[in-house]
Formats: C-alpha cells, structure tokens, sequence
C-alpha cells in the first residue's frame, strides 16, 4: 500500500518536474492546469483515491466516492496542515482507517497555491484480503475434502481386491481347503497376483493329495510284507536250524522288497523337488548308446538299438535321471518277454525335441490295461506283473521334471508294446520344471 502511495506521488513530480503542458507544449499556466492534467492520465486502485484541492478550494477526486472520508472534519484539518509542507498521516473515519499523502503544489505567476492528496483505505483494503483468505480457506477445506473423499473411494477399490484375496486366503488357512480359490475379477496387477496364488493354491491342492494318495499307498503296500515278518517270526521255532534258516532266507526276501519299495517312494518323493533334473547339454548319440550297453546286465535278451543320432548331435537332458527312466522301462520289457524275445532301445532329436523308446515283442500293453500301468501301485492283468507298480510312475514323473511326457504306443496284438519318453527342445528350457 505504501509503495502504492509513493508511486502515485513519484509519478505526479515527475509531470510536476517536467513542467510542460502536453496540450500546449508550453509550461504549466498555474497548479491547477498541472492537477487538472495529472487527473486526466491516472486511474486509482479500488481502495485508493486521488483528491485535488485546487488553488481556489475546488475539490476533485478519482476513484470510489467515499462519503465519510469526503466529510470528515479530520480529513480537511489535516489536509489543511500537511499543505504547506506535505507529508502523510493517517485519518479515522466511519468508514475505516484512511492513510493519507499530501504533496503541496505552488506555480503560476501570482504563486498560487494548490494541493494533491493520495488517500488509502486500509480498513477496506483488509477486510477484502481477509475475505480473499477466508474464500482461500474455504476452498482449500473443500478441495481437501473432496480430494479425501475421491482418495478414499479409490483406495477402498484399489484394496478390494488385496481384502478379498487377504480373506480368502484367511478362509483357505484356517479351514485347511486347499480346493477352495479366490475369485478372479479384473484386469490389473492385482488380478495377476489373483491368478497366481489361485495357480500356487492348485500346485498345493495336487501336491497334498499326491502326497496323501502316496502315504496311503505306501502304508498299504508295506502292510503286507510286515504283517508276512510278523507272522513268520511268531511261528518261528527258535529250536529247529531248518525253519531258522528257511525263516532267515524269506526274511531276508522280505526286507529286500521293502528296501526297494522305499528306494522307490524316495525317488517320488523328490521328483516334486526344482533340482529333481539337472538338464545339460549331452551327446545324444553317446547316451542311447551307453543306456543300451546297461540294458544288457538287465537280463539275457537280444538288444537291438534301433536308431541313434548322429556323433555330435546335442540333446538338453539330465543324462542321469534319462538312463534310469530308460532302464526302468528296460527292465519292464525284461519281465514282459521271454528269453529268447527282442528289446529294441532307439532315440532322436529334433526340433520338436529328444524322443527315447523302448520296444519288445512281448504281449504288449491290453487296451483295458492303458489307463492302469501309469498309476501308483497298479499293475496290468499281465501274468508277469511283479513288482509294486512304481516302476511306470517313476518314468512318467522324469518325464515331467523335464516338461515332457511318457507315451505308449497303440496296442496291436502280438507286436508288443512300446514306451515313448518325449523330452522338450532346449528353447523350453526356461519353461521346465515339476508341474
């Protein structure tokens, strides 16, 4: 405000200084010419008035009339004052506090004397920056309101989701359902992670039942050849060396069984483990090669490799875990033929991966048999079916820790059967694992 003031008073000495009468290019004729130019090139702020008190007491003001200013006895005496020597002060009246400049103006031939004042209502001048504060306030309240508001709704439908999923899976823990899924619904971050722990859920859900479906087989099988040590060595006649040592033999026998039994359900018991199969880099030709020199000491059969890659081709394999599961199926074909009978062993790779088989010339797989042999603890209706059923289970669960599958040709009477172990290219790599 103040420097309003003195702007309005520097910009009237400079005309004043000037002294020249822009309609007459000549001096000022008196104080009033000069007051009367000034008034005609000036326009006050809102709450600023320009008051002139001419040489013969006429008075002019620019700006808001102001009544109580105007007439203010105050206002006159000080003016009156400040005329000969100018200054400023500041002056009370009915409509405020009024801060008031006066510049005395003296010219012309006769001296005359004449006066220009700058008044300021500083009352008025708060009330609107206190008005502009409150409507500032006001807003500034409502906008945070409103913003809080939007803000809430948002965030109470960006976290839905996370309070569904956190409910659910509070569902899932307390009642033990691995069954049960969060329900799906969207399409951002959230519905991803919704969708991943709905795909852990189901790995879980089929872990805990192999699980439970492996203890009760398990249990199931050991029954038997526990309650056979129990009930021998009950009837066991400690007295006589031949039943000790007839007892000792089938004992033996028993324990034998159950050793395997147990190597077995270990191998399936780690087949869910990430580090089941550790895929490489082989030489295919080499690995089908050395699996069938094994087979050999598998029993006195006519071995007979059917196909093998050429020296250098490379296949993506554990080669460990690849020659048990082509022994295991060896060793099937073994107890599946006569001793005069063939057992073929042939590999290939392509683009669509590596492909190990094993073929005889056995009676084969029957059709009502298929969807038994690959189970736990099943056996076909084959007469030969020895053994606790593990052996294709093991086979089909190498092929899963490498992202592949185990097959088995159509059936055709007398021609035998013939087991397919498909292993993915190493592109798939990344993509391998237990599933």
């Amino acid at each position: 405000m103040r420097e309003q003031i003195t702007q309005e008073l520097r910009e009237f000495q400079t005309l004043q200084e000037r002294g020249v009468d822009p309609a007459t290019n000549a001096p000022f004729a008196d104080p009033d010419r000069l007051l009367e130019t000034f008034m005609t090139r000036n326009q006050p702020n809102a709450h600023e008035r320009i008051i002139t008190f001419s040489s013969n007491g006429d008075r002019r003001f620019l700006g808001r009339r102001d009544s109580s200013l105007f007439s203010s006895a105050a206002f006159a005496r000080e003016v009156e004052r400040l005329r000969v020597d100018g200054g400023s002060t500041v002056v009370e009246t009915s409509s405020g506090r009024h801060v008031i400049a006066v510049r005395p103006v003296v010219g012309g031939a006769d001296g005359k004397e004449a006066a220009f004042v700058v008044a300021w209502n500083v009352t008025a001048q708060r009330a609107e920056i206190r008005s502009m504060l409150l409507t500032f306030a006001a807003v500034a309240i409502g906008s945070w309101l409103v913003i809080t508001l939007i803000a809430w709704l948002i965030a109470g439908r960006l976290l839905r989701p996370v309070r569904t999923l956190r409910t659910a899976t509070e569902r899932i823990a307390d009642g033990g359902d691995l069954s049960r899924r969060v329900p799906v619904t969207g399409s951002d971050d959230l519905t991803a992670l919704t969708i991943t722990v709905n795909e852990m859920l189901g790995r879980l859900d089929e872990a805990f039942a192999s699980q439970r479906q492996l203890l009760d087989d398990a249990g199931h099988e050991l029954r038997t050849p526990l309650t056979v040590l129990r009930g021998h060595l009950e009837l066991l006649d400690v007295d006589d060396p031949a039943d000790v040592a007839a007892t000792r033999a089938l004992l033996l026998d028993e324990t034998d069984r159950m050793s395997l039994l147990v190597d077995d359900l270990l191998v399936l018991a780690k087949a869910r483990r990430p580090d089941f199969v550790r895929p490489e880099p082989v030489d295919a030709g080499a690995l089908v090669t050395g699996i069938l020199e094994k087979c050999r000491a598998l029993g006195s059969r006519s071995w007979v490799l059917d196909v093998a890659p050429a020296d250098g081709t490379r296949a993506f394999v554990d080669p460990h875990r690849t020659t048990q599961a082509v022994l295991q199926l060896a060793e099937n074909a073994v107890r599946h033929t006569d001793e005069d009978g063939t057992i073929a062993v042939g590999a290939t790779v392509d683009s669509r991966g590596t492909t190990l088989w094993v073929r005889d010339d056995g009676p084969g797989v029957l059709p009502e048999d298929r969807a038994v042999v690959f189970e736990r603890f099943k056996r076909g209706t084959a007469p030969r079916g020895e053994g606790f059923g593990l052996g294709l289970s093991i086979v089909a669960a190498i092929a899963d820790a490498h992202g592949g599958t185990l097959e088995l040709d159509p059936y055709h009477p007398g021609q035998g059967a013939t087991f397919r172990l498909h292993l993915p290219p190493a592109d798939d790599e990344g993509d391998r694992g237990p599933r």
